[in-house]
């Protein structure tokens, strides 16, 4: 047989290796290494089908159809958000929040609300005033001498300690709590605080301050 009608019987009937039974594909030999014409397993396959249907439907479902219904199984980023915080506004709106005014405010009895102060004063307070309000690098809570008050009433309120917590006293070493703290979570600890009085914890800090008669 000549090279002419054995290359002719190559082309005419693909050569099958013996041992996978997969035909070599023609023209792909490097160093003596044939290439199989492998077949794709078949889960592959439909993964890849897969892949090309759901391109389509999300390239049309985001970027072609813009009927109501369409965006509504297709929400853009923007509408998610617009959707979210109208979610957020409607929520807000059946659970209002409590609003303190500073004029009206006067300390709350409720033990649900002392017991909220309690917590906030554990957490965050008792690091410089001590876990009974004894004081350690803040002043004692527990005694009449006060740094902050109204000296022309001779009394320290609620109001005047509201404004030292929410506005923080810097050059003492004591940060604001307006972005900490809610007002009314800043109203329950302070309206514990004023419980303090009178308690004479062990080791009480020395006094601090001005001596105030009213409390309140």
């Amino acid at each position: 047989m000549s090279n002419t009608d054995e290359n002719k019987k190559h082309h005419e009937e693909p050569e099958i290796d013996e041992l996978t039974k997969d035909r070599y594909l023609g023209g792909h030999e490097y160093d003596g290494i044939r290439e199989l014409d492998n077949k794709l397993p078949r889960w592959w396959v439909y993964l890849f089908y897969v892949t090309i249907i759901f391109a389509v439907v999300y390239l049309l479902g985001y970027h072609v159809i813009k009927s109501e219904s369409i965006k509504k199984m297709f929400p853009s980023q923007e509408d998610e958000y617009k959707s979210e915080m109208a979610a957020l506004d409607s929520l807000r709106n059946a659970n209002p929040q409590a609003t303190v005014d500073l004029e009206t405010m006067v300390p709350l009895t409720a033990p649900a609300d002392l017991a909220s102060g309690q917590e906030t004063f554990k957490k965050i307070c008792s690091v410089c005033h001590g876990q009974q309000g004894q004081g350690l690098v803040g002043p004692n809570f527990t005694d009449q001498y006060w740094i902050h008050g109204d000296t022309i009433t001779n009394s320290i309120s609620i109001k005047n300690l509201f404004q030292v917590v929410t506005n923080g006293v810097i050059e003492k070493g004591m940060i604001p709590y307006k972005d900490q703290l809610s007002p009314v979570q800043r109203q329950q600890v302070l309206s514990y605080i004023l419980t303090l009085q009178g308690t004479n914890p062990p080791n009480p800090k020395a006094p601090q301050g001005k001596k105030y008669d009213k409390f309140g």
